[in-house]
């Protein structure tokens, strides 16, 4: 059970939406939200608040009458659900969800309590709304896509339920739940702010982290493979260069691989004084792929770690537009809005998951091709060489799908479209940059599914799974139970489909 309270931590975070930890709120949060409620309803009695008593956007310069005031938060919501594309998937919904209702719980916003109770309802219950990939430009923060949630809080629209796309009004139906009675503000506080593009970024980042560990894992198998030598991940080496991740990728790989037996120590070899030949048998260094690892990851864990942070900052801060401030009796107007913060960091993850696929995709070609690594057959084929394909299939696939993310690693940053009159005018795009870093992530998991494969057919060529570290043999008996040794061709996008799977999952 997670507490909304002070402060939500980017752990807590994750144990709601991936552990499916209860969410309840405390008393202070709903002492601080009715507060700020109240504080609003009297203060915008004889002023001029945006989204209040004002049209929006470049409406606002037009005063909305009292009696239309309740019923311009409702034309709000729904002008603007109006998304299109895939739906948003159920942990990034969930995500959205739990980072808008932390923002609302700041008490910053003017929100009646009500909405608070049903956000967390939805979350308890596993009721997400249906949200679309496309429609936020991430200036007024998720204008289209989180007017779909604020939707389905006013008992309208569509949401996902036990596995089905089911309208609102029968699954509150069926648990219980009131749509909320929209109050001075509520149509305005829920649609304006980053929660989606930010509830996004978490499921990004989170799986980010399965990724790099992957990473890691795999090319610490194939420094086995080859029997390289330690010095490129020695403390030595990598202390030498000032970089903190390329450090902590270098010790990641020295405890993965410490009870390894194929990992050779240069002074037993090259440094004996018994290399006398003109051309040496033993290779001096190897590929980039395999000997640049701390230095390719490296930058790629400070990434994901400052993601991570920024993100954590996102859902914690008040994100909307007015701000109200009880302590000083004032509402200030601006633009906390804003999404540049995740936009700029989603592209900056969507960066280095591609440079980590691309590594993945270079260290497959390597095992594939004989005339390079010199001790595996070509495309890792354990059967008849030229009757049989072994891993040539699926090595298109890997590229085809690593260049798609070069692609799509191109910013959104700074592709702003000036929309909205021109009110907006400088826009954000943040909400389509973390939609396309999760096709990114997902690529990359496909790429490294391959290459996995790819290396248990090679440990087992190479008669090497009883020397191969702990850890290595700990997921290369795991694949080995979704795909067992092969030899003669056989279908093989079920099996990538399997390993896929079982990356995300573990």
């Amino acid at each position: 059970m997670n507490t909304i309270n002070e402060y939500l931590s980017l752990e807590d975070f994750e144990a709601i939406i991936f552990g499916n930890q209860k969410v309840t709120i405390n008393n202070v949060v709903l002492d601080r939200v009715n507060e700020s409620f109240n504080f609003l309803k009297e203060f915008s009695g004889n002023k001029v608040i945006y989204g209040v008593n004002t049209g929006f956007g470049p409406m606002a310069q037009y005063r909305i009458k009292e009696s239309d005031q309740i019923q311009l938060q409702y034309n709000l919501i729904r002008s603007h659900s109006s998304g299109t594309g895939k739906p948003l998937n159920a942990e990034c919904a969930k995500a959205a969800i739990l980072a808008r209702l932390n923002t609302l719980s700041l008490g910053n916003s003017g929100v009646h309590p009500s909405v608070i109770h049903l956000m967390a309802e939805l979350i308890n219950k596993d009721i997400t709304p249906l949200i679309f990939e496309h429609g936020g430009v991430g200036a007024s923060g998720d204008l289209v896509q989180l007017s779909h949630l604020a939707l389905v809080l006013i008992g309208e629209g569509e949401v996902f339920y036990k596995g089905e796309r089911r309208p609102t009004q029968e699954v509150f139906e069926i648990e219980g739940l009131k749509p909320i009675q929209v109050e001075i503000r509520e149509g305005l506080a829920l649609i304006n702010g980053t929660s989606v593009m930010t509830g996004i970024g978490v499921v990004n980042t989170f799986y980010a982290k399965k990724l790099l560990n992957w990473s890691v894992n795999a090319s610490c198998a194939i420094n086995e493979l080859v029997q390289a030598y330690d010095d490129h991940f020695s403390a030595e080496l990598n202390q030498a260069k000032r970089h903190k991740g390329q450090q902590e990728i270098a010790e990641k790989m020295r405890t993965n691989l410490s009870d390894s037996t194929l990992i050779r120590k240069r002074e037993d070899h090259l440094y004996s004084g018994e290399n006398t030949e003109e051309i040496f048998k033993e290779k001096v260094q190897e590929y980039y792929s395999l000997r640049c690892v701390p230095q390719i990851l490296g930058p790629v864990l400070e990434t994901i770690n400052n993601v991570a942070s920024v993100l954590e900052g996102e859902f914690n801060s008040a994100n909307d537009n007015p701000i109200i401030d009880v302590k000083n009796q004032h509402v200030y107007h601006g633009g906390n809005f804003h999404g540049d913060y995740i936009s700029l960091e989603m592209d900056k993850l969507k960066i280095v998951i591609t440079k980590l696929t691309m590594l993945a995709e270079r260290q497959l070609n390597y095992l594939l091709n004989s005339k390079i690594n010199e001790i595996l057959p070509p495309f890792v084929n354990l059967g008849t060489l030229g009757f049989n394909f072994g891993m040539q299939g699926v090595q298109f696939v890997a590229t085809s799908t690593t260049a798609e993310s070069q692609m799509l690693s191109n910013p959104m940053y700074v592709h702003s479209i000036p929309n909205n009159n021109d009110n907006q005018d400088i826009v954000s795009m943040g909400t389509n940059s973390a939609v396309i870093t999760s096709k990114v992530i997902e690529n990359s998991f496909e790429v490294l599914a391959i290459e996995l494969i790819t290396i248990v057919q090679a440990i087992d060529y190479l008669g090497q799974k009883d020397k191969i570290s702990s850890v290595t043999k700990k997921w290369y008996d795991d694949v080995r139970n979704i795909i067992p040794t092969f030899k003669e061709d056989q279908v093989m996008y079920p099996f990538v489909q399997k390993v896929k799977d079982y990356l995300i999952n573990s």
